[in-house]
């Protein structure tokens, strides 16, 4: 078990920490992974006008966590909360206690998680950095967006480090967390099976999706100008672009993952000018259906009045020029209001050369290793197999399960979870580092440049469906098709 640290969440009551922090701890608490006696300080401008069992059980209701809310277990895991009063745009006495209270224990590690805007960043860290609550037993937790472009970014970065070094820094992105994700790691660099089949001679290509049913209501002063590309691609995209395709680590420690991401962005192909308009979709949600019940479209969510250029889907076909990588594309896609939420990356082998029996023909698929992120974590291998108690010799596809087994009621560690604990650790082998934040920017800097003087703007996709029909011919042009259409 870890040893108990002091989490301070800034904006504790807003949209991430009710939604994900803290039912991400409660179900850390309710399984034994959250060390005992950590405190969970929650920040708000204003008070909590309510006892914290009745703040804690309204926010479960709301977010249903991932074990059952008992009394006497919210109970217990409220007296480690601890809201607090204090305004981030400006230092006094709230600031003044905040610092008392976090200076009792000077050997407890410390994690800032800046659940806020982006925009509160540079007031947060300089204020944490005035009251000396930038010791070297603090982090500070950084939620994306990380600015709009490389620029803003940069900006950003260079106002937190001058109150927090980089080895204090933890720029987080949950997708990164995930089970699947880390067993990805597993698999390929602790069996030779994997690897050796890791590698253009093996692999036709790579699908890496991430799909919402979702549209943006609640979110339209964040979203309106952002749009998937700078909220999905430049983040969460690359970043499981870079561990599906990066080279072994000497060790996997931070140093050594940061240095190979780094390389698959240095050696990812920019997009330019016909480039974009060959290997880019850009589309925007029209009203439609999901799961039966009729929605509005974009503007109509926003209640924009004239239309507007911003983009609720992207598709690319990306390539890693390097030995490895050469001549293998890289589908990425991501959308709102699309037919199921779900995240996946699909590694597509080859077709085998020849088919011995001229019955396999029609049935003969290429193998597939299919990694899901959401709605649940699964690993398989998809392959071929003789139809079980068929006549002739007819071929079907089968799974290999490659999930873990999870026994006696076990919990799974959330990926905002293990982060937390990661932080409090100080292992920054899961999250960000800033250099890999400018270099994704680099890369989606020049679409966006371009975009900006395209006058055409993003094509329609009616809602509950898959997207654009440009983004079917995206594959279609190539012999393929996205692995769910």
């Amino acid at each position: 078990m870890e040893m108990p640290f002091d989490l301070v969440i800034f904006g504790g009551f807003g949209d991430l920490s009710r939604k994900k922090l803290l039912p991400a701890l409660y179900a850390g608490f309710v399984a034994g992974h959250l060390p005992p006696d950590t405190r969970i300080y929650l920040t708000s401008r204003k008070p909590l006008t309510e006892t914290v069992p009745s703040f804690l059980q309204t926010v479960f209701d709301e977010t249903i966590p991932a074990c059952p809310v008992e009394v006497d277990t919210l109970n217990a895991f409220a007296r480690q909360v601890i809201p607090i009063a204090l305004d981030l745009s400006k230092a006094g006495d709230d600031w003044t206690g905040l610092q008392a209270t976090l200076s009792v224990d000077h050997t407890r590690p410390l994690v800032h998680f800046l659940a806020v805007p982006p925009r509160v960043f540079t007031s947060t860290t300089d204020l944490l950095g005035q009251y000396a609550l930038n010791t070297a037993r603090a982090r500070i937790v950084l939620e994306k967006p990380l600015g709009h472009d490389r620029e803003s970014a940069r900006a950003i970065n260079d106002a937190v480090a001058k109150s927090f070094t980089e080895e204090q820094t933890f720029r987080i992105d949950h997708y990164l967390g995930k089970e699947a994700v880390q067993n990805l790691l597993a698999l390929r660099f602790s069996n030779i099976l994997f690897e050796e089949l890791w590698n253009k001679n093996i692999v036709d290509h790579v699908q890496i999706t991430i799909a919402e049913d979702q549209g943006v209501k609640g979110r339209a002063e964040f979203y309106e100008g952002i749009g998937a590309m700078r909220d999905m691609v430049q983040s969460h995209l690359l970043q499981l672009l870079c561990l599906v395709s990066m080279e072994a680590p000497a060790t996997l420690d931070a140093a050594s993952i940061r240095e190979e991401k780094l390389k698959v962005l240095r050696c990812l192909k920019p997009l330019s000018g016909s480039d974009i308009d060959d290997n880019v979709v850009r589309g925007q949600y029209a009203a439609g259906a999901i799961k039966g019940q009729a929605v509005g479209a974009y503007t109509e969510d926003l209640r924009l009045e004239a239309p507007s250029r911003t983009e609720t889907f992207v598709a690319i076909k990306a390539h890693i020029e390097n030995w490895r990588w050469a001549g293998v594309p890289f589908y990425l896609r991501t959308g709102k209001r699309m037919t199921e939420r779900f995240a996946e990356i699909i590694i597509q082998f080859k077709c085998v050369p020849h088919a011995p029996q001229k019955d396999w023909q029609p049935d003969l698929r290429p193998n597939k290793f299919v990694i899901r992120l959401q709605p649940e974590d699964h690993l398989a291998l998809r392959f071929m197999v003789k139809h079980h108690g068929g006549v002739g010799d007819k071929l079907r596809e089968v799974d290999m399960n490659l999930d873990e087994n999870i026994h006696d009621g076990a919990v799974r560690l959330g990926p905002y979870l293990r982060l937390i604990l990661d932080a409090a650790a100080g292992n920054q082998s899961l999250f960000v580092h800033r250099d890999e934040v400018g270099m994704a920017w680099q890369w989606v800097d020049r679409i966006v440049e371009h975009w900006d003087t395209d006058a055409s703007g993003p094509v329609d996709y009616p809602a509950g469906t898959w997207g654009p029909y440009e983004a079917h011919d995206l594959l279609a042009r190539d012999g393929r098709k996205w692995y769910r259409l």
